[in-house]
């Protein structure tokens, strides 16, 4: 059955391509996929199917209807893997920048599992159902890093567990605009669907789930912030919900972040870095850590020239 979701268009975003508006809005479907579902007449205002070349305005309402996926259409793909770790029931993927971890409606080919299919063929746990088998948890399309796929059912359900009694360690890097006041802390608030966007997330009382993450500097330069981040729970974009409350949203965010984006990050600088848990088999504790990708120590190097040339990183 077919999905309609009514997009609210605020005024920050007016005048923005109809393709580049559904992308963003929605997540996981990209621009390409955009301009099919707009080909297809699935994009309209007003009961009126919009065009390509449309620009959207402020406080138009822009229904998307997005077909349910087949899953006769999620086909192996030889697509390569950086695979961190594997045996019998699980592998860790250090997943890059730009690559949805799982298929969505317009959006088929071309993610972490159409990979996870070609190398593992049918040894996928079956929980996620048919488009998301073996994923355990999930991180955002344009987020690096670490992730853990589950090869069987046993070893799913046993670390869907660690994840929800808090004892899977998950660390992330970021950088962020601005400069936090405190080296270190602790952001404990509410995260629930955004109450005009259901695919945003916000800091809300109304119909959200408790979240946690805490920070530390890692270094300062002019505008901007060097942060490790820990989870404690693992919300939908937590990290990048959490500290745009702060306000010192991600840089590169541009869902949370400021209209203006920095282009050359080509979405948040934000990066899975390590991941701990226990085996589910053997009980062995696993940890691994991933180095920072290339888009993210380029940024940090551009933070490093700049602030040499200003007198030096903040103490």
């Amino acid at each position: 059955m077919a999905v309609t979701e009514t997009l609210l268009v605020l005024p920050e975003e007016g005048g923005q391509r109809l393709d580049k508006f559904i992308s963003v809005r929605l997540g996981e479907v990209t621009r390409t996929a955009a301009e099919k579902l707009i080909a297809a007449g699935a994009v309209s205002c007003g009961g009126r199917a919009l065009p390509k070349s449309y620009k959207v305005q402020a406080g138009d309402s822009i229904a998307v209807t997005i077909p349910d996926p087949v899953a006769a259409d999620v086909l192996p793909e030889a697509i390569p893997l950086a695979i961190v770790y594997e045996d019998e029931d699980l592998l860790v993927v250090n997943k890059p920048k730009g690559m949805v971890v799982h298929p969505a409606a317009g959006n088929l080919s071309g993610t972490l599992v159409n990979a996870l299919l070609a190398h593992c063929g049918e040894s996928l746990s079956g929980i996620g159902g048919v488009i998301r088998p073996g994923i355990v948890h999930r991180i955002d399309k344009d987020t690096s890093g670490l992730l853990i796929v589950a090869k069987n059912d046993f070893a799913h359900l046993r670390l869907a567990e660690q994840i929800k009694v808090h004892s899977f360690t998950r660390v992330y890097e970021a950088v962020v605009y601005g400069s936090l006041k405190q080296d270190r802390g602790t952001v404990e608030a509410p995260i629930g669907r955004h109450p005009v966007d259901r695919k945003k997330m916000a800091v809300t009382s109304q119909h959200s789930r408790p979240a946690v993450t805490h920070f530390e500097v890692i270094a300062r330069y002019p505008g901007f912030t060097h942060v490790r981040l820990r989870l404690e729970t693992g919300r939908t974009h937590q990290i990048r919900v959490h500290m745009a409350y702060l306000g010192h949203p991600v840089a590169g965010d541009s869902v949370y972040g400021p209209k203006k984006v920095i282009e050359e990050l080509h979405g948040q600088c934000l990066h899975a870095k390590q991941i701990g848990f226990t085996h589910p088999r053997d009980g062995r504790w696993l940890e691994f850590d991933s180095e920072l990708p290339p888009y993210f120590t380029a940024f940090l190097e551009k933070l490093r020239r700049r602030a040499g040339a200003e007198g030096g990183p903040d103490a």
